[in-house]
């Protein structure tokens, strides 16, 4: 309840638009009665003072209306759904134009992530845990635990109680001297390990490769690697692009009204892609291959697929040949480079045309 100013027009006998600060209201009645609509949903009974523009005036608060009728209500319940499910549309358009804007990001990305780097010299370096002609820590521990056991009440009282205990401290000591020994034969296998590598060991360079398995999130769009080096210090990586089932020929966005605007991209925009996406893994695979073992070059090789005109068949063709130098990347800010300008860092053969895209180039052989 209480007194009110406002400011109207009249647009017929008994009917006026009152402008709030909130919103606009229809009117209906006669002088000195009114009955309001608010466009919020708020219903209000007045008792004006004539000539006055002053008004007494009391409300019923915005809430929905119930109908008695099921046929209004489902009406209701319907018309409530179908904005539901534009809200629940615009989400999920939303959803999809950000997943692509990420995957685009991510394959102009790929070089910024890293393995971390494995020091093969400090590996080298661990002593044995123990002497293996000696009993290990953890045999020890358990061994110092059965030695110290001292029955409780009940187990004084009740002989299977004591026994029991005492079998669960034996068993225990036997699964510790096993633990010592898996252990020991751990560190022995790194050790060799780390050994060969430091001095060399091509073949322990490969041992490493297929164990810890680098460059798996690459794998996840289906590019295949190949790895081989006839050099303890060099490490030659041919990597397979599939380009075509990578990275989208499209954009997509949102209209104004929320719908999924879905655009083929130009051939300067996809192949604008396509270049930062191979570059960006060349610089990927040599970055994980440094951290992982102790060469000072990495030579990628970026295999696709190209038309044959000749032929009418598509054949694997080499895009990209890079020799990576172990001192000169590890100079650059991953952060802030553009992964094809990069290449001007390094000795490189690359054919790019900004509507064509790749042209087959010779693999660099004499580094």
């Amino acid at each position: 309840m209480g007194l009110r100013m406002r400011k109207s027009i009249k647009l017929g006998k008994g009917v006026r638009v009152n402008f709030g600060k909130k919103g606009a209201s229809l009117s209906f009645g006669t002088k000195g009665l009114r009955y309001s609509i608010h466009s919020s949903g708020r219903r209000t009974s007045s008792i004006g003072i004539p000539g006055t523009g002053i008004s007494y005036v009391t409300s019923s608060g915005g809430k929905k209306r119930k109908y008695t009728s099921s046929a209004y209500d489902k009406r209701q319940q319907i018309q409530m759904q179908k904005v539901q499910q534009v809200k629940d549309e615009r989400q999920k358009n939303a959803l999809l134009v950000e997943e692509y804007n990420n995957l685009i990001e991510v394959l102009r990305g790929i070089h910024k992530e890293c393995d971390e780097t494995v020091d093969w010299h400090h590996i080298y370096s661990l002593k044995e845990p123990f002497s293996p002609q000696e009993i290990g820590p953890k045999q020890a521990k358990a061994r110092n635990e059965f030695e110290n056991y001292k029955p409780r009440f009940l187990e004084k009282l009740i002989k299977p109680l004591r026994e029991k205990k005492e079998l669960v401290l034996k068993e225990a000591i036997e699964k510790a001297a096993r633990e010592d020994r898996e252990d020991y034969e751990e560190w022995k296998k790194l050790h060799e390990l780390a050994e060969r590598i430091i001095t060399g060991d091509i073949d322990a360079y490969l041992e490493v490769i297929d164990e810890m398995n680098p460059l798996d999130d690459l794998l996840e769009f289906g590019s295949d690697f190949e790895f081989g080096t006839d050099h303890p210090d060099v490490l030659e990586v041919e990597f397979k692009v599939k380009s075509e089932t990578v990275v989208p020929n499209y954009s997509l966005s949102l209209t104004q009204t929320g719908k999924l605007s879905k655009k083929a991209l130009s051939k300067t925009a996809y192949y604008e892609i396509v270049q930062d996406y191979v570059c960006s893994c060349a610089i990927r695979i040599a970055r994980d291959m440094f951290a992982l073992l102790p060469v000072s070059t990495v030579i990628v090789h970026a295999v696709d697929n190209a038309l044959n005109t000749e032929t009418g068949y598509h054949d694997e063709i080499t895009i990209l040949s890079v020799v990576f130098n172990r001192e000169v990347l590890n100079g650059l800010n991953f952060e802030a480079i553009d992964p094809s300008d990069a290449m001007k860092n390094f000795r490189h053969n690359m054919k790019f045309m900004k509507t064509k895209g790749f042209s087959p180039v010779e693999r660099i052989s004499k580094y």
